[in-house]
């Protein structure tokens, strides 16, 4: 059987179709000013496993993101990280969803037409989430998996 192209698969295992970014979205999203140190977010990024994190103004507006690549990009160019802001590494602009899109436009965007990992939440048009690809994963599995109970202290 031949595969088939990202356009033509249909997300058919989403049993809702009013399932939205709000629905999904990890929230509080952490976020980054322009002048945060790169250093700083880089240490925000390992200790908190983000593969990145949004840029914003103080009004909550996102203004660009900072991505693993990103740094690790600027480290190739010899940069040290100490000496560098979040606005000077930031690709901009960045794309964002609203918290009222659909699922299924929500992983058209990221997949099919950016091919990016992860994006944004806003609310009119201020940062109030993220969503990853582990977050589509998840909205979309049947559990299968179902703990009871709790863990006993002892055995």
């Amino acid at each position: 059987m031949a595969p088939k192209s990202a356009a033509a698969v249909k997300p058919a295992m989403i049993q809702s179709a009013s399932v939205t970014a709000k629905d999904i979205m990890q929230r509080p999203a952490i976020a980054a000013t322009p002048v945060a140190s790169m250093r700083d977010l880089a240490a925000q990024l390992v200790s908190n496993e983000f593969s990145g994190m949004p840029v914003v103004a103080a009004d909550g507006k996102v203004i660009g993101i900072v991505t693993e690549s990103d740094i690790v990009r600027v480290l190739i160019d010899g940069k040290r990280l100490e000496n560098l802001t979040a606005g000077e590494v930031m690709t901009s602009p960045v794309i964002t969803v609203d918290v009222d899109t659909p699922l299924d436009d929500v992983m058209k965007i990221m997949l099919v037409e950016n091919h990016i990992v992860r994006v944004p939440v806003t609310n009119q048009g201020k940062l109030v989430g993220i969503i990853s690809r582990r977050d589509v994963i998840r909205a979309i599995l049947e559990p299968e998996f179902i703990a009871f109970g709790s863990f006993p202290t002892r055995w």
